[in-house]
């Protein structure tokens, strides 16, 4: 057996190499197009001034992306954590700038659909999480983002949980797989100040970067240090006692570059709420829905020479809170949640070429989680998780030839979790306990990527995982894409998925929710597939249209206070999306999703997810010239199943009702570095229910000056 694994990625080549390969002409007729123009702006530098202005230079990094998109089986994030830029040369960019009208839109090649967010569009946001950039992404409803966000009240993607998605930072995991305790993944607490740019995918990365990605792989990319010193800043107050610092700086000296920022985010959240809402005191008001994050990270790049590359970055998150999730009596419970990532990475080009990259990455990661609180204003109880991780990951990205590209490696990770419980309610003091356990985890990846003519392209995956606890087991994944023509593609993919329970629903006793854990469980095991094409209908121009689905045995939930394997859950759904640059200064996009997640067995058969709507919507407008910036924000939500947590007298098979907002950002010149930067949530001044009894509030402000030097 272990040799057959061991023979993984030799397998996919001989099914590969063995046929004809055909060179793709078209896009070496690209590449010759763009070498040449590149010669002429040079030949041009030579008698014409340099325009050295750093908007400009800004500007080339973003609509230069449609010259160097590189065909790839899945976001390449890997290359996120490397400093070397295989792109035109820096003395080049002012002169190629001059040529390029507005941000040309392209669509990966890939065989699942690829959403990128860069730091423009996120700037356009006015984001102030990570979960607020996701939300306008289409496959996603994000429940907990903004005013009174709330971890009850989830992250989907494509009706799958938090949990059953791939969160990586530079290309490594930071999902802590925590389950209890208001434990998970926190988006709201990762600095947005320090993010370049946001990746998601789908399909055959889960062959790349985990078998657990129901949904899909999220890839948060970090700053490195530009080549020209830069300090950003920002200082902002809003409604209900929000205020937000951010300030990071950024350079190089030599073959360093480095990174630095800190990001600070504190909001009371005290606002009216109407009667039903949850954590309504007796004003009226939203009680025990305060926030604070404090946020500091930094990176390192060194080229040590021409071919190779070591690559640091580290991140630590403070993050307190009030919960709001129960409501009757009010709840009054904190969370304190404290995140500690590291990693280390370096980067070597094999042979005399680029066609063959290897990449070697060490990290660490903490998610320390602490709950606390009275219950019945009489007795104390408090639930910690510290879980800790050591992962190691070697990838090598080899071009074997014009037709074949191999990605094979090895992941390796080591999960440790100290439990520990404490009440002093009677009937639970013979439940505390303190735990501590450990999780060992493998595996063994390989996907290639077969370009059989010069318009078809298959994607064929292998990863064989190990454990500790669950023994070994395979997922194949396969991908295809038909290029119609030069503006319509087909493409289409599907995954073997499995994700194994969390340590802490098999030994930890939750002593907030009474929730008592099950060593007995089995993992969520099934299958994802996507369907869809890509139409590029203009040059600036392009549409995504996706069809998904999944289907998921043995889904883990609580029955009778205990953890267990409730049963069978399917899901299908469509999504678009669309973007348009009208000219350089106006452009648009539009996001749609339909998601029916269908409960198939168990007490609920025949009921929609709890907490996940059918449809969400968002759709945005926005202007940008000359320091000016004006962006049009709707979001459309068509109400999801409260399922739980409900007021006495009320269903499971409610839904919260459909709503619609509108917001405005703005950033106004005041000098060639200062804006004053504004944002209105909610123009049409109205409170609605978000999801599950929380609430927004009516028309809110936040204002404030951003420099750049």
């Amino acid at each position: 057996m272990g040799l057959k694994i061991l023979l993984l990625p030799t397998v996919l080549l001989s099914l590969t190499v063995g046929s004809a390969a055909l060179a793709n002409e078209l896009e070496d007729r690209k590449k010759n197009a763009i070498a040449l123009k590149l010669k002429l702006h040079r030949a041009r530098s030579n008698s014409q001034p340099k325009l050295p202005r750093l908007s400009q230079r800004e500007k080339f990094s973003t609509d230069a992306i449609w010259l160097t998109q590189r065909a790839s089986p899945t976001i390449d994030v890997a290359q996120s954590i490397s400093s070397e830029v295989e792109e035109p040369a820096i003395e080049d960019t002012d002169e190629l700038y001059i040529e390029v009208e507005g941000k040309r839109e392209t669509i990966p090649e890939t065989s699942s659909p690829v959403y990128i967010i860069p730091k423009e569009e996120i700037e356009k946001q006015r984001p102030n999480s990570v979960a607020e950039i996701l939300r306008n992404l289409p496959g996603f409803a994000i429940n907990d983002a903004g005013f009174g966000a709330d971890i009850h009240t989830g992250t989907y993607y494509r009706g799958s949980s938090i949990n059953q998605s791939v969160f990586l930072l530079n290309g490594r995991p930071i999902g802590s797989n925590v389950n209890t305790y208001h434990g998970a993944t926190d988006l709201n607490s990762i600095p947005v100040e320090s993010i370049e740019r946001v990746e998601l995918s789908s399909g055959t990365s889960s062959t790349l970067y985990g078998s657990q990605a129901f949904g899909g792989v999220v890839n948060i990319v970090t700053k490195q240090g530009s080549e020209i010193p830069q300090l950003n800043g920002l200082v902002e107050y809003g409604s209900y006692d929000q205020d937000n610092y951010r300030i990071s700086y950024g350079g190089s000296g030599g073959n360093l570059k480095y990174s630095l920022g800190f990001e600070q985010y504190d909001a009371e959240n005290n606002y009216r709420v109407p009667e039903g809402a949850a954590n309504r005191d007796s004003d009226g008001r939203l009680f025990n829905g305060d926030t604070a994050t404090s946020n500091y990270f930094g990176s390192l790049s060194l080229d040590l020479n021409s071919r190779n590359t070591l690559s640091l970055d580290a991140y630590k998150i403070s993050s307190r809170r009030g919960l709001l999730y129960f409501g009757f009596p009010l709840q009054r419970d904190r969370l304190d949640h404290d995140v500690f990532n590291i990693g280390l990475s370096w980067k070597t080009l094999l042979g005399n070429g680029k066609d063959s990259v290897l990449r070697a990455t060490v990290a660490y990661n903490q998610d320390y989680f602490n709950t606390y609180g009275p219950t019945q204003n009489i007795f104390y109880r408090t639930g910690t998780l510290n879980s800790q991780a050591v992962t190691a990951r070697l990838e090598h990205d080899w071009k074997i030839n014009t037709s074949n590209n191999l990605r094979w490696g090895i992941d390796v990770k080591n999960d440790f979790l100290n439990g520990d419980v404490l009440s002093t309610a009677p009937n639970r003091v013979n439940l505390n306990e303190e735990e501590e356990r450990e999780r060992f985890q493998t595996a063994l990846f390989a996907l290639n990527t077969w370009k059989i003519t010069n318009n078809f392209q298959a994607d064929l995956g292998l990863r064989q995982n190990f454990t500790s606890e669950f023994g070994s087991y395979l997922n194949p994944s396969v991908g295809l894409r038909w290029a119609m023509s030069p503006g319509v593609a087909l493409r289409g993919s599907w995954a073997s998925v499995q994700r194994d329970p969390g340590i802490d629903q098999l030994y930890v006793y939750d002593t907030v929710h009474n929730w008592l854990p099950n060593p007995d469980l089995e993992p969520e095991v099934g299958s994802s597939w996507t369907a869809g094409v890509d139409v590029k209908f203009a040059e600036n121009l392009t549409g995504q249209f996706t069809y998904f689905g999944s289907s998921l045995t043995d889904r883990l939930g609580i029955q009778a206070g205990r953890w267990t394997n409730i049963g069978l859950v399917n899901t299908n759904g469509l999504e678009a999306a669309l973007k348009w640059q009208i000219n350089p200064q106006w452009s648009t996009f539009l996001n749609y999703t339909y998601t029916d997640a269908k409960i198939k067995s168990g007490i609920e058969e025949g009921l929609q997810l709890g907490l996940v709507p059918y449809s969400v919507g968002q759709i945005g407008l926005g202007y940008q010239s000359g320091g000016w910036e004006v962006n049009l924000f709707a979001s459309y939500y068509s109400g999801a199943r409260r399922a739980f947590f409900n007021n006495p007298g009320d269903s499971n098979t409610d839904f919260s009702p459909s709503w619609l907002s509108l917001d405005l950002g703005a950033r106004i010149p005041i000098t060639s570095n200062l804006g004053l930067t504004v944002y209105l949530e909610n123009l049409a001044d109205r409170a609605y229910e978000k999801s599950n009894r929380i609430y927004e509030p009516g028309l809110t402000y936040r204002i404030g000056i951003s420099s750049n030097f």
